[in-house]
């Protein structure tokens, strides 16, 4: 019935700012990217080398997050990595902040938090 994610969307604040984070610095590969007049609005499709998704929109006045990170609805977006450790340097050499590396009590699997332009919570998760 349900196969995999096909696409995530974000709202973000600076739509240069964040085109040039998600392309540029996480590598995410731009299928298509169209400016809708009558909406004022960007819209952004980037793809994972897996194929999945994210949908990156710009909107005139679009309210913030209410709060960090415990606001109702998606709470982050986790990202399956080979070598936690490489992705995290990666980051910091690009001025990302990557906080410290813990690990799933339940899996055993090593995982850490990082923040786009906007704030929203991003996670790395080692396979």
């Amino acid at each position: 019935m349900f196969k995999a994610f096909h696409h995530v969307a974000i709202i973000c604040s600076d739509y240069s700012r964040s085109k040039h984070f998600y392309s540029q610095i996480l590598g995410l590969h731009i299928i298509a990217e169209h400016y809708r007049e009558q909406r004022d609005s960007y819209k952004l499709d980037l793809a994972l080398s897996s194929g999945e998704q994210i949908e990156l929109f710009s909107f005139v006045d679009a309210p913030p997050r209410a709060s960090f990170p415990e606001a109702q609805g998606l709470r982050h977006l986790a990202f399956a990595v080979d070598n936690i450790e490489q992705v995290i340097g990666y980051l910091e050499q690009q001025g990302v902040e990557v906080e410290p590396v813990r690990v799933d009590p339940y899996t055993n699997k090593q995982f850490t938090f990082f923040s786009d332009p906007d704030g929203l919570p991003l996670e790395l998760y080692q396979q």
